[in-house]
Order: structure tokens, then C-alpha cells, then sequence
């Protein structure tokens, strides 16, 4: 599902009909996230947003985790699994788990830590910690309120921010912002831009980069899709690389890749002349026999300054 265009525009009628439901999903979030969590006996480093779909929290996770594993830290990664069929806990091994059994992101995840899926994330943090974990990174957990968490970040898309400020349905919003903010260790602006945030807890600064593979995308003829929460960032990558971009295709975030949808997108690329590319998460959803026809594009988070990290980290004891 695709999130109506009028959240991502100033507020207009639309938002101002919709803002009477979007109090009443702000408080039923305010009193999900009053309840009790339970602790799992290890630091918990949540890594979440305040809107409705993506904001780089994938990447975010990513770096999360190699930045515990530099410093010695086994960190394993918990996450609901979106998308996928096992309720867990379970231990995502990418050799017998597919996509459509974990989610995507997990899949992608377990290639850089121990990653875990469970639709109660307390049952898969305690299997994490019963498993060696010294850390946990919560996926997307930001209002799930199970776990008591350590270090909880906010991650916001810079290009996009908080959309025109409204809770669902009138806006993207998840809570009101004050509201999410203050119950924040620290924000993650990523991207271009700059958001303005209220009374913001100490603030993280970074973008995406894509990871040097050798590939040489310069005059590149190539048709995109993606199915991330901004596929325009994916395209703007591409553009920024020097590829010729003879057509995309902006897929719903998660979105399934079938036999039919699969069929279109690959005789659209050979009309066009071009190399299918996309990105990590939609790669992992490809059939087997596909991926090697299809080409990827992994970006990583470069921070401005870990510092901020580094130190809530400590406050911890990590």
C-alpha cells in the first residue's frame, strides 16, 4: 500500500477532515507505548522512526550493528519479520529461510549479525540474550512496548521529514513529534536537507553511500525498480552514479515480487535496452534464478560524527 500523496504536501483539507481519527490513533499509541516492558538482561539499542514506512532505518541497523561488532560487542539484531510467514522466535539462516518466511529485512540483516524474527519482540530478545547476544538492536520497535529499551534512535529521512505533520490518517505520522522526541535518546537525520526538529535530543547527521563494488554504472543503461519506503532515493543513487536511467519502477514498500509483476518488469527492461538494477532489500525477495540477472546497488550509512552514539553507548556500559 502506498501512502496517500496529500501526507508528503503541506497540510490541506484533506489532513484537516482526517486530524479528528489522527488524535484518536495518537492516543492509542500514547497509551500502547505507557505500558510496562520487561527487560532482557542486555543492553537494548532500538533503531525506529515516527512515520509510516521507510526512513533508512535498514541501513541504520546495519551500521548499528558493525559499530558494536568493531568494538568487540556480539550484538544480534530482533526484528516483527514483516512480510514473512514464521511467528518465532527464530534464528534467520539465509541458506533455508526465504523472504517470504522472515521478511525481507531480516534476511538482508543476517548477513551482518546474528538476526532473530518474532512477532513478540520479547520473546526473540530473551532468545537473542539466552543465545550469546551482549547487545540487542530492536527493529523498528520505537512503539512497541515490550521491551524496555537502553538507547532508543529516531531515524528521519531529510528529504521527506515529518510529511506535513499529521498523524495517520491525516499525515504520515505514527505520534505527534513533540511526543515521539521526547521519549528519544537520540535523532538520525539522513540525507539532504535539513529538518527542523523541536527540542531535539543530541542529533546525528549522516547519509547513504553506495558501496564501492567495481561496477562502473557511468552511461550504464539501466531500468530501476525498487520497492522501498522513497524509491526516488534509489533513482537519485543511480543518477548520481551516472547511470542511464532509460525507465523505473516505483513498487509498494515490501511489495511481493510474483511470476506476473516479475514477467512485466523484465519485458519492460528488454524493450528498453536496459540492465534490470535494484536494491538490496528487493533483491533478497528475487527468485533464486533471477538475481543473477539482476543487478544491485548496496548503499551503507556514513555518519558525520558517532560521537553522540558513542556516548549514550557508554552511558549504557557498552
Amino acid at each position: 500500500m502506498r501512502a496517500p500523496r496529500f501526507w508528503w504536501r503541506p497540510a490541506g483539507l484533506a489532513a484537516m477532515l482526517l486530524s479528528p481519527l489522527g488524535a484518536l490513533y495518537a492516543a492509542g499509541t500514547a497509551r500502547r507505548v505507557a505500558q510496562d516492558g520487561v527487560t532482557v538482561g542486555v543492553p537494548v539499542i532500538c533503531v525506529g522512526n515516527l512515520i509510516a514506512g521507510g526512513t533508512g532505518k535498514t541501513p541504520t541497523v546495519i551500521a548499528v550493528a558493525e559499530r558494536l561488532a568493531a568494538r568487540g560487542i556480539a550484538a544480534h539484531i530482533v526484528s516483527r519479520g514483516y512480510g514473512g510467514r514464521l511467528t518465532g522466535p527464530v534464528q534467520v539462516d539465509p541458506t533455508r529461510h526465504e523472504a517470504a518466511d522472515t521478511g525481507d529485512e531480516p534476511l538482508l540483516l543476517a548477513a551482518f549479525a546474528p538476526t532473530w524474527v518474532a512477532r513478540d519482540r520479547a520473546e526473540g530478545a530473551r532468545a537473542a540474550a539466552a543465545a550469546g547476544a551482549q547487545a540487542i538492536i530492536l527493529d523498528d520497535g520505537f512503539q512497541n512496548p515490550s521491551i524496555v529499551k537502553d538507547i532508543s534512535i529516531v531515524v528521519v529521512d531529510a528529504g521527506v521529514g515529518f510529511g506535513n505533520g499529521h498523524v495517520i490518517p491525516a499525515g504520515p505520522l505514527r505520534e505527534p513529534i513533540a511526543t515521539g522526541l521526547a521519549r528519544a535518546d537520540l535523532t538520525l537525520t539522513i540525507g539532504r536537507g535539513d529538518v527542523a526538529l523541536p527540542d531535539p535530543p543530541p542529533r546525528l547527521r549522516g547519509h547513504l553511500e553506495p558501496l564501492a563494488t567495481g561496477m562502473d554504472w557511468r552511461d550504464q543503461p539501466v531500468f530501476a525498480f525498487a520497492g522501498i519506503g522513497r524509491p526516488e532515493k534509489f533513482f537519485e543513487t543511480l543518477r548520481d552514479l551516472g547511470a542511464d536511467i532509460r525507465g523505473t519502477a516505483s513498487l509498494a514498500d515490501h511489495q511481493p515480487l510474483g511470476p506476473a509483476l516479475l514477467k512485466r518488469l523484465g519485458d519492460r527492461a528488454a524493450r528498453l535496452s536496459a540492465q534490470p538494477v535494484t536494491t538490496e532489500k528487493d533483491a533478497v525477495r528475487l527468485p533464486a534464478a533471477l538475481r543473477g540477472r539482476v543487478m544491485t546497488v548496496p548503499v551503507r550509512l556514513v555518519l558525520e560524527d558517532w560521537m553522540p552514539f558513542e556516548t549514550a553507548l557508554h552511558q549504557v556500559g557498552l
